[in-house]
């Protein structure tokens, strides 16, 4: 059967023709927000982040802010990376940008398009609804010969309140207390390798959450970097044993890839989701906690 798009909720994405139309408007706060995971060569951290800043100062889409996800939108008293940050933290990096009462957020990122769904997802954990990710991202943007700009973004400061939604993200002890929960699915947002524990991974222990499904974000990405349809994303899903309706739970290494997933069954009209921010980089390299393999 096929799926019957939502007008409200496709508003979490737009696309490259829609942007173009709307770069001028006076209450568009658009941003990119790429993150770079490079090897550590000392092996003393799963990667080392770097920041797209350089890239994007060497060019970006006209009137784009630059938000440094680990370095604005992330806790600094943890040695995980990207654990979203205290609802104050969050609230002033906002202000900083503009983002406001009355302003309309855009988020696109280079590379992956899980840096700005990340983001998209945090905005809505802090209680901003009027956030949108570019279908497609930069390298649709520029596929498509479209302007590229190297002046920086000119946006006065904002207001920006954050009233946090309690239960769209849950730690290890929300994890141990409901991850048996009759109607919950646990959805790893890894690849396939790294679900079974075939692939070498650089969180610690391979393997899963124990009774976690596997719905990979990059099966909910098509080759020019757009999601794909919401037909194929409902199969994706279905085919894992998800429900309509059912309560969800999405991890992956660090709390990024699986909030693609979070924006497809938000789109799909899943309501109850949840991401385990600390998700592999924690439950692998804790031998407390179980895993499962095969």
């Amino acid at each position: 059967m096929s799926i019957t798009p939502d007008p409200a909720r496709e508003r979490a994405i737009v696309s490259t023709d829609w942007l173009a139309g709307h770069l001028d408007d006076a209450d568009l706060r658009l941003f990119e927000c790429t993150v770079y995971l490079r090897p550590d060569p000392t092996h003393a951290s799963p990667y080392n982040v770097e920041s797209g800043r350089a890239d994007y100062d060497a060019g970006h889409i006209p009137g784009a802010g630059f938000i440094d996800l680990e370095g604005e939108l992330s806790r600094h008293d943890t040695p995980l990376h990207f654990m979203r940050p205290s609802p104050e933290a969050f609230a002033a990096a906002m202000g900083r940008h503009g983002v406001g009462p009355g302003t309309k957020v855009v988020l696109y990122s280079r590379g992956h398009i899980m840096w700005a769904t990340r983001v998209w997802w945090m905005l809505r954990a802090y209680g901003f609804d009027d956030a949108a990710v570019l279908d497609g991202g930069w390298e649709k943007w520029l596929a498509e010969g479209r302007p590229v700009s190297t002046e920086p973004a000119n946006c006065p400061p904002a207001s920006f309140q954050a009233d946090y939604r309690p239960g769209m993200f849950v730690d290890r002890e929300d994890m141990l207390a409901t991850r048996d929960a009759p109607g919950l699915c646990t959805i790893n947002a890894l690849n396939p390798e790294f679900h079974t524990g075939e692939g070498k991974s650089r969180y610690g222990r391979p393997g899963r959450v124990p009774n976690s499904v596997n719905v990979p974000a990059r099966t909910l990405i098509a080759e020019d970097n757009s999601f794909v349809g919401l037909d194929t994303a409902a199969e994706h899903f279905r085919a894992a044993g998800l429900a309509p309706g059912q309560k969800v739970i999405t991890y992956c290494g660090g709390g990024i890839s699986a909030t693609v997933d979070n924006l497809m069954l938000y789109r799909l009209g899943y309501d109850d989701i949840a991401t385990y921010d600390a998700s592999m980089g924690e439950w692998a390299s804790d031998e407390s906690l179980p895993i499962e393999t095969g």
